[in-house]
C-alpha cells in the first residue's frame, strides 16, 4: 500500500512540473524572440533524445556532486543528500515537460486565429484573451496527447525503482525475491497499474466532455 501511494504521488507531482515546464515551452517556441525560440527548441530537443533512465541517473548522481561540489566551493553548505523521491520528481517532470510543449503548442497553433484578433478587437487584455479564448480550447485540443503523456509517465514512475525509491515496483521486487514468490507480486503490480490507468482514463474522459461542452463532433 505504501509503495502505491509513493508511486502515485510522484506521478502527480511530476505531471504537476511536467505542465508547468510544457507551458513554458510552449510559449518560448511561440515567442517572436528567437533567442526564447532557441531555447525552447533546444530544451524539447534535448529532454527527447536523452533516455529517461539516463537522465535520471545524472540528476540523482551527477546533479548531488555538483551541489556538493558548490557548496564546498562557496562554503554555503558542507554535504546535501538528494532525495530520490525528488530526484524522481524533477527527472520525469523534466522529461515530459518537452512533450507536454509540444502538446501545448499544437494546441495552440490549432486555434482559429480569428478567434484571438476579435478577443482583442473588443479591448479583451492578454489575460482574459488567454483565460477565456485560448486556455479552454487549448485545453480540448491537447487531451488526446495530453492522456497520453500522463500514461506514459505513470508506467516511467517505475524507472525511479532503480535509483532506489521505494516505490509500488521496488517493493514488489523485494518482496518477491525474499519470497521466491517474484511473479505473484509482479501480477499484483501490474493489475495496480491497470487500476490507476483505468481511473485516469475515466476522470481524463470527463475532463474533455466538459471542454467539449457545445462542440459538434464530425
Amino acid at each position: 500500500m505504501e509503495g502505491t501511494l509513493v508511486t502515485v504521488s510522484l506521478a502527480v507531482l511530476s505531471l504537476l512540473l511536467s505542465i508547468v515546464c510544457g507551458l513554458l515551452g510552449a510559449f518560448a517556441k511561440l515567442s517572436q524572440s528567437r533567442k526564447v525560440r532557441r531555447i525552447g527548441n533546444l530544451y524539447t530537443t534535448f529532454v527527447r533524445s536523452v533516455p529517461d533512465l539516463v537522465l535520471m541517473m545524472l540528476i540523482f548522481y551527477g546533479g548531488q556532486k555538483l551541489v556538493n561540489d558548490f557548496g564546498l566551493m562557496t562554503g554555503l553548505w558542507s554535504y546535501v543528500d538528494v532525495n530520490q523521491f525528488v530526484a524522481g520528481v524533477v527527472t520525469l517532470g523534466v522529461i515530459f515537460g518537452g512533450y507536454m510543449a509540444e502538446t501545448f503548442r499544437g494546441a495552440i497553433l490549432a486555434i482559429p486565429r480569428g478567434q484571438l484578433e476579435a478577443a482583442m478587437s473588443v479591448g479583451m487584455s492578454s489575460r482574459q484573451v488567454f483565460q477565456l479564448v485560448t486556455w479552454p480550447q487549448m485545453v480540448r485540443y491537447a487531451l488526446p496527447s495530453f492522456t497520453n503523456n500522463w500514461l506514459v509517465l505513470v508506467k516511467s514512475t517505475a524507472l525511479v525503482s532503480v535509483i532506489g525509491l521505494h516505490d509500488l515496483v521496488w517493493n514488489a521486487f523485494s518482496a518477491g525475491r525474499s519470497t521466491h514468490k517474484l511473479f505473484t507480486f509482479m501480477i499484483a503490480v501490474l493489475l495496480i497499474y491497470l487500476v490507476i490507468t483505468a481511473i485516469s482514463d475515466v476522470a481524463l474522459r470527463r475532463v474533455d466532455r466538459k471542454y467539449s461542452a457545445g462542440v459538434r463532433r464530425a
